[in-house]
């Protein structure tokens, strides 16, 4: 309840969904254009295309361009693209699929895995920094509880089917 004026009570207004969806994905944006701006800080900036063909490449390994392109949602063309530029910085490599010789394989180099592996660790220091400065011991409990319902919002779809 939220007292206003001298003794008039007003019951507090509960956010609706729609007004908790609007602040939450802007937090969310901007936590996460902080946590890429860490992330590649005293690094060579690579565009988002280009980290997520070295994710997608160390998370799901060697793989074809075609399906590379496929899994990324972009044509032929923009994963050549995009992986003409990360082949020339030294970060994947191709070489011939063993089962069939007329295809390519792409992988990360271990320079592709350096850099990636450095990347996340400058994006996890800045978020612990950040945490320790901002979130007070007493309010870390709440911060807990918080992405714990993240995390239940990022499996809503899966829950709802």
């Amino acid at each position: 309840m939220l007292v206003t004026g001298y003794m008039r009570v007003m019951p507090a207004r509960i956010p609706t969904p729609d007004s908790l969806a609007v602040r939450l994905a802007v937090a969310i944006k901007r936590v996460h254009g902080r946590l890429r701006e860490a992330a590649w800080s005293g690094e060579v900036e690579l565009p988002v295309a280009q980290v997520a063909v070295i994710k997608r490449l160390r998370n799901d390994g060697p793989t074809t361009a075609s399906a590379l392109a496929a899994a990324e949602h972009v044509t032929h063309q923009a994963i050549t693209q995009t992986l003409a530029a990360l082949k020339r910085a030294g970060l994947v490599r191709s070489a011939a699929d063993p089962t069939d010789g007329r295809k390519s394989v792409i992988s990360v180099t271990l320079a592709g895995n350096r850099l990636f592996e450095s990347a996340r660790a400058s994006r996890d220091a800045w978020l612990a920094r950040a945490i320790g400065h901002v979130v007070s011991p007493r309010e870390r409990a709440a911060l807990q509880k918080s992405i714990e319902l993240l995390e239940r919002l990022a499996d809503a779809e899966r829950q709802e089917s």
